[in-house]
């Protein structure tokens, strides 16, 4: 609408072209139904959503994603590949999200050129009906720029699952005990701000007050994808409560943070993976000796995996049964990858104490808190206590997508 409206101005008006840049002037425009709109002020947000998402364009590189989405589609082409129906679903869901990244980042253009122009249009035409479509304009810019950003920042594989969250006291009995219950309250604090539900799966009490360990289930959209960020040791620095001499003490608890997996493993035995061998079981002699081939050897040609069955009398049998073996071997590998996945994600857990933290928490003698990291700090410890994390693990992410 704007766009086209922009050409019947360009045509029928030869008013000297204005710099958006240049020409941020306060004007105020009364529009029947709505508040009065500040034409400085929303031009200012205007400018700061299109910086923004220029930003997040440099995280990207366009060229990189459009010759993925081509090899993506080679493979799609040929000729088996709906042999592995589960694999070309994960293949065509790849490529589908790629493709929904590069036209969010085409309409996102869009948008800004049609805000850019309409803003120019207004300074001529004072058209009321053009006002209120910039305003509904710029306020799905802000949508589509935050719902974009939170797409770039949560792309890992596990980011949209739940997460498992534990914390545990460093060293100073008491003290440490104490800050664990703290960092426990701010995660259910930031829990409730999220709107995510929090389980509690396992509690030890401390010895006096605190907490010796606990760990959550955190449920929520993306849960583990914000979480993440807080895995690491945490430092607080306060007056305290629990020494009669006013001292100031300094005490650590560590944060673990995995994501929560689907226990769920589906088993799918191709028989194109698998070579069978027969051969004559061995018996007891006499009337018990078979005279047929009725052993089955099985070996699972991508795993190595090599399972036997001799025990039935029927071929049919034994096989029936080496399947199954092979399915339980299958299993445990399967089992044994996972854990070996979460032991990755889990990373190197470093020591509880100095040196090794990701953030402090600073009571006194001033009130800071510093993400070592990044070096985000906010000066409002209490507001941080209470749950509002959100700047610290935004910062985080961001430097993940630097990295």
């Amino acid at each position: 609408m704007i766009l086209a409206h922009a050409e019947v101005v360009k045509n029928t008006n030869n008013a000297a072209e204005h710099n958006f840049n240049d020409r941020c002037y306060q004007r105020s425009i009364l529009i029947k139904g709505w508040q009065v709109m500040d034409i400085f002020e929303k031009k200012q947000q205007f400018k700061e959503l299109r910086e923004h998402f220029k930003e997040l364009i440099n995280y990207i590189d366009i060229n990189e994603i459009k010759n993925e989405i081509d090899d993506l589609n080679l493979v799609m082409n040929e000729s088996d590949f709906w042999s592995d129906q589960r694999e070309a679903k994960k293949i065509i869901d790849k490529s589908n999200k790629l493709k929904n990244k590069l036209d969010s980042i085409d309409d996102i253009k869009k948008l800004i050129d049609e805000v850019e122009v309409g803003f120019a249009l207004i300074e001529e035409t004072e058209d009321e009906n053009l006002s209120k479509e910039i305003v509904a304009l710029l306020k799905k810019l802000d949508i589509d720029t935050h719902k974009f950003e939170i797409d770039l920042l949560l792309s890992g594989p596990y980011d949209n699952n739940n997460v498992i969250l534990e914390i545990h006291p460093g060293a100073g009995g008491t003290e440490s005990q104490d800050w664990g219950e703290m960092l426990l309250r701010m995660y259910n604090r930031y829990a409730e701000l999220k709107n995510f539900k929090v389980e509690i799966l396992d509690y030890l009490h401390g010895d006096e007050a605190g907490l010796k360990s606990v760990t959550l289930l955190i449920k929520g959209v993306n849960a583990y994808g914000y979480l993440k960020a807080e895995k690491g040791v945490h430092r607080l620095v306060r007056i305290s409560p629990f020494d009669s001499s006013g001292r100031r003490h300094t005490s650590f608890a560590s944060v673990d943070v995995i994501p929560e997996i689907d226990e769920d493993i589906e088993i799918d035995i191709k028989q194109e993976d698998l070579r069978i061998d027969t051969y004559r079981s061995s018996g007891a002699g006499g009337q018990h000796v078979n005279t047929t081939d009725s052993a089955i050897r099985i070996t699972h040609l991508p795993t190595g995996v090599v399972v036997t069955c001799q025990h039935e009398r029927s071929q049919v049998s034994n096989r029936e049964r080496a399947l199954k073996t092979l399915k339980n071997k299958l299993y445990q590998l399967e089992i044994q990858k996972q854990q070996e996945q979460m032991q990755n994600l889990r990373g190197e857990m470093k020591e509880i104490g100095w040196g090794s933290q990701i953030r402090s928490y600073v009571f006194h003698p001033y009130s800071l808190v510093k993400d070592h990291r990044t070096n985000a700090e906010i000066g409002n410890v209490q507001a941080v206590m209470d749950g509002n994390i959100e700047y610290f693990i935004y910062e985080y992410l961001k430097n993940q997508i630097k990295a």
